[in-house]
């Protein structure tokens, strides 16, 4: 494979960050400290004493200390802050990488086209040059911002270790040997498993220099009551194509080390789950080898190369069943796999249905094609492993034939919907439902009760999928403190008869934060983190966080579109950007994707409650006197820290909104308005990156890597500046 194969350039230009003086310095800031210098001056055609002096000039410490961990863990960070900056031989360079690494990480690392927008903006290859006089000059501005608002950076840059949550998972709560506490009660839930907190989402079983399980995260698992984590498998990188093996290049090495995590999670008594969105789309070559087996043609930008396995056909159906007999049977103690079956991507004909375009798959109703599929995968892992779970999840089963294809499933599975799916909402006076991702909105729906109530008929088994740590509401902190919303949920489930959860998506692993709800009410929880005198006031600040919560402007286009997982990192343009906001990617300044099926003034206003009610509760937390118990200390800073950034990325929400609409309006009697709210965001980015610098656990969300970083709040802070000049 070559660049030439990659997904094609659009004609659309890149984005202009005018905060800088040039491109090369965009480059530099972006990268620094998270590539080697050697590395950037490579492919800025620089010396390395060249690229040493330029991010000097613009404030950054240098020389600098790059973590091997930004490459290892972070990859799809440095993507994400090259993707306007960088064309492709120059991105590849940038992340040491061959053509066909970068596509099969677009296509597989959990919907990353997507989330970049399904374009790669046309970029001019960058080079280092000499400055001119003018450029100077604005150069020395932006290191006077930087001193001004971040007089200490140089040391903070140094002393800034990312990823190290991995070495110290409770940051400010005791570690324990036995359980938390042992009159918490039983919850009634048989299987509780999640996504890691710190595994990236892609081939994560083979080359990793870096544990995405480590044993001190597995042991926090254990204590919180969690038996069981998932990742993703692709079943032809597990089990080899025998007439396509090159798609299959190191099933054995990838089969070695599930067996290792298979045993290194079985100490702690935690089962490995496998995730399956099977069958994998695959590109028009594959299907010279395997002819019968081809489906329907993807129709998605950049995807057109893209081939739907078809299920209808018997072949297709046989490699499923004996692919996951001989990886049940080459990994003996595998806990089970859950499945997707009408996702995002191209798993059968009728997924993104297109299957009337199929001339098998037309005439087929799609609840016979999933239960197919899901028996089909039943029978080969039963055959190997006939305790092991199957859990056909039921994400995007439409609910005109979800039931019937329940029917029609096997024995011995179960059956999983996410909790909320279809639950009426009506927040500011806006009517819609939920589908996933929710917080703010506990279930179950009833859509969801008669899915489990129609499994159990069949005497099949009920799981929920939840959110209870952190959601795409609010996706880059390791939680949410809103822990009445949570055990409202939970309360629920258990009335509803569930037996089981899943705990997260790839978002919502940390091991701690609301997780000990599943045991303690919030009044217990409060009592064991705060002591008898301080739990009262907590308690009440937990209250006032979930009851602002509430107000949360939920719609799942909100969730994947707008600003709040950037919050005050997402930049501010002068001028519309003509980008469309992207899935949990680039929100932009596309604020009507931002705000789905809301009016512009009502969710500007529900932004503005919740950001202003959260901080009514921030206010209700208790100081820290000079006698506060240590343990008692720690955690009333852990809880202000996150609570705070929490609230960062509310308000910056809420700006960003009024910033775009009034900016859009043109309107010149809105120019102090517009002046206030930089003013305002420069205040909010300082805040959040002080939280930041000390927590590497903010801005990081696992299969986006870091989101952002102390130095993009700084680039904030730059662009606020910049523009605040101009209309002053």
């Amino acid at each position: 494979m070559t660049i030439d194969t990659l997904p094609a350039v659009s004609t659309q230009p890149a984005l202009t960050f005018h905060h800088f003086p040039t491109r090369h310095q965009a480059v530099i800031w972006r990268n620094w400290g998270l590539v080697p210098t050697m590395r950037l001056a490579a492919l800025l055609g620089a010396t390395e004493a060249q690229v040493f002096r330029c991010a000097a000039e613009l404030g950054l410490p240098a020389p600098v200390t790059v973590s091997r961990r930004w490459l290892d863990r972070s990859y799809i960070t440095l993507i994400r802050n090259n993707w306007h900056l960088l064309p492709y031989r120059q991105l590849l360079l940038l992340l040491d990488w061959t053509a066909a690494r970068l596509d099969f990480v677009l296509r597989e690392e959990d919907f990353l086209w997507y989330k970049l927008g399904s374009l790669k903006p046309a970029c001019d290859e960058v080079r280092y040059r000499e400055l001119t006089p003018e450029e100077q000059a604005a150069t020395e501005r932006v290191k006077q911002t930087v001193r001004t608002y971040f007089p200490t950076l140089p040391a903070e840059f140094a002393s800034y270790v990312p990823f190290d949550f991995l070495d110290r998972w409770e940051i400010a709560e005791p570690r324990h040997s036995e359980p938390p506490s042992t009159n918490r009660r039983r919850d009634p839930f048989e299987i509780k498993f999640l996504y890691s907190y710190s595994a990236g989402y892609g081939d994560a079983l083979l080359g990793q220099t870096a544990d995405p399980y480590p044993e001190s995260l597995l042991r926090e698992y254990a204590r919180h009551g969690i038996n069981g984590i998932w990742l993703q498998a692709i079943l032809y990188t597990l089990h080899p194509l025998e007439k396509a093996p090159a798609f299959s290049t190191g099933a054995a090495e990838r089969i070695a080390n599930l067996r290792a995590l298979v045993s290194k999670a079985g100490r702690h008594g935690i089962g490995v789950y496998l995730y399956l969105n099977e069958p994998r789309q695959m590109p028009a070559e594959f299907f010279e080898a395997y002819p019968d087996w081809r489906g329907v043609q993807s129709q998605a930008p950049g995807e057109e190369h893209l081939y739907a396995m078809c299920t209808s056909s018997p072949g297709v159906r046989a490699y499923l069943e004996e692919a996951c007999q001989q990886i049940f049977t080459q990994v003996p103690g595998l806990a089970g796999v859950f499945t997707i079956t009408m996702s995002e991507n191209l798993s059968n004909c009728h997924s993104r249905n297109y299957g009337a375009g199929c001339p098998r798959c037309g005439t087929r109703p799609p609840p016979e094609i999933v239960a197919e599929v899901n028996t089909a995968i039943a029978r080969g892992v039963h055959r190997a492993a006939p305790a092991a779970k199957v859990i056909a999840y039921t994400w995007a089963w439409a609910k005109e034939w979800q039931l019937q294809a329940i029917d029609l499933l096997p024995e011995k599975i179960d059956v999983m919907c996410v909790s909320e799916w279809g639950l009426p909402i009506a927040v500011g006076g806006v009517k819609g439902e939920v589908i996933d991702y929710s917080i703010s909105c506990p279930g179950p729906s009833a859509a969801s009760r008669a899915c489990w109530d129609r499994a159990r008929r069949n005497g099949l088994k009920a799981v929920a999928k939840v959110q209870l740590n952190c959601s795409w509401e609010c996706a880059t902190l390791p939680y949410l403190p809103v822990p009445y919303l949570v055990k409202e949920h939970l309360d629920n489930l258990t009335q509803a008869g569930v037996s089981g959860l899943m705990l997260s998506w790839t978002l919502g692993g940390y091991p701690g934060g609301n997780f000990a709800l599943l045991s303690s009410t919030p009044e217990e929880l409060a009592l064991e983190k705060f002591g008898t005198e301080t739990a009262p006031a907590v308690c009440a600040a937990w209250k006032q966080f979930s009851n602002a919560f509430r107000e949360f402007p939920f719609h799942l286009e909100v969730l994947y579109l707008g600003p709040q997982n950037l919050g005050p990192a997402n930049l501010l343009f002068d001028r519309p950007t003509g980008y469309r906001a992207t899935m949990t990617g680039f929100p932009y300044d596309d604020i009507d994707a931002w705000r789905a099926t809301y009016p512009p003034l009502v969710f500007e206003e529900q932004l503005r409650r919740l950001s202003e009610e959260w901080q009514t509760g921030l206010r209700l937390l208790p100081g820290i006197e000079e006698d506060t118990p240590a343990v008692t200390a720690a955690n009333l800073r852990e809880l202000t820290a996150v609570a705070t950034a929490a609230w960062c990325h509310f308000k910056s929400s809420h700006l960003q909104f009024k910033f775009n609409r009034l900016r859009n309006a043109a309107d010149p009697a809105a120019a102090p308005e517009l002046q206030a709210i930089l003013d305002a965001e420069i205040v909010i980015a300082v805040t959040l990156y002080n939280l930041a610098k000390k927590d590497t656990r903010i801005g990081f969300e696992a299969s986006n890597h870091y989101l952002y970083t102390p130095n993009d709040l700084v680039e904030k802070v730059l662009s606020c500046a910049v523009q605040s000049k101009v209309r002053r």
